[in-house]
């Protein structure tokens, strides 16, 4: 079992703010591709990062041909067939772009997503742009498929205005488009909202197979009612792990990181900085990226965290 996000990367604005470089890496056992991508640089709609900047909502490469993606050879080599961009706004300046790099095989059955509600043009929240693998079905039933607020898993998201956590797709009444799912292998999704581009509202939506995860372990946590800490809300667990803790506070490890500067944050080695990310079965360190997800005026609502 092998998930489909293999590296992921932070790419932060320069001095003066004119173009993005490489704040961090995490690269697994590509270190051709990371050697090549460390010197790069990104203008604003340059590029992958470029492109999240340019356009302030999540951008889906689903296949490097064709497109301003400046790495596709190198990505060949190492295996690397599509990428997700997340941008990071604070009012109208740029505070960061992460971005995932994937690869899976033929038979990769799963989803990502970005839907968007544009009220100036609709009521509902539809599908702008997604990348299925093998899960065709899936796929036709959602480009056909809108949603009102809080239907749904990408209508749940725009009404909250938080993320959410479904690890059990067959059981989740509000997930709509469940025997689709089923039919496909599909077992368990996340939503993320993405705020940065007014009066329009951006939701992602990540969804996994069983066999196929979109990575190897996903927790929310939340502020608490102070600010100085945070706690658990929900995850998607692929294996026995460490004990998690009760609350991180601002500056303790991964999490407390981003707490702290509203930034976000990667670690080649969780045995320092999320050490109940590591896996009882064997496993000696752990990459994972934590990432804060802003409202409109900066403040962080929830802070993600991926583990590789």
């Amino acid at each position: 079992m092998q998930p489909f996000i293999r590296v992921a990367e932070i790419w932060l604005p320069d001095e003066v703010g004119e173009t993005l470089c490489l704040g961090a890496g995490l690269y697994g056992n590509q270190d051709a591709f990371a050697a090549y991508s460390r010197p790069m640089r990104f203008a604003r709609g340059e590029g992958l990062p470029g492109k999240a900047w340019a356009d302030r909502h999540p951008v889906i490469m689903g296949s490097f041909t064709g497109t301003t993606f400046r790495r596709t050879a190198a990505a060949a080599e190492a295996g690397l067939t599509s990428g997700i961009a997340m941008p990071i706004f604070e009012h109208e300046t740029i505070k960061a772009v992460v971005v995932f790099l994937c690869g899976a095989p033929e038979n990769y059955v799963g989803a990502v997503e970005v839907w968007v509600n544009d009220p100036e043009r609709d009521a509902q929240i539809g599908l702008h742009d997604g990348h299925y693998g093998g899960a065709e079905l899936f796929e036709r039933t959602s480009r056909m498929t809108r949603f009102g607020r809080s239907f749904g898993l990408p209508g749940t998201v725009w009404a909250t205005g938080m993320p959410a956590v479904l690890p059990e797709l067959f059981r989740a009444d509000r997930f709509l488009r469940r025997e689709e799912a089923i039919k496909v292998g599909l077992t368990s999704g996340v939503g993320l909202p993405f705020d940065f581009d007014p009066p329009r509202t951006w939701v992602m939506t990540f969804l996994s197979a069983q066999g196929t995860p979109i990575v190897g372990r996903f927790e929310v946590w939340v502020p608490d009612e102070q600010g100085l800490a945070l706690v658990y809300l929900g995850g998607l667990d692929t294996g026995e792990n460490g004990e998690r803790p009760a609350r991180v506070a601002a500056g303790d490890g991964l999490l407390g990181r981003v707490l702290s500067t509203g930034l976000p944050s990667a670690s080649e080695d969780c045995r320092q900085d999320a050490p109940w990310l590591i896996s009882t079965d064997g496993d000696t360190t752990g990459q994972a990226l934590a990432m804060p997800l802003l409202s409109a005026d900066g403040r962080i609502m929830a802070v993600t965290l991926w583990r590789l």
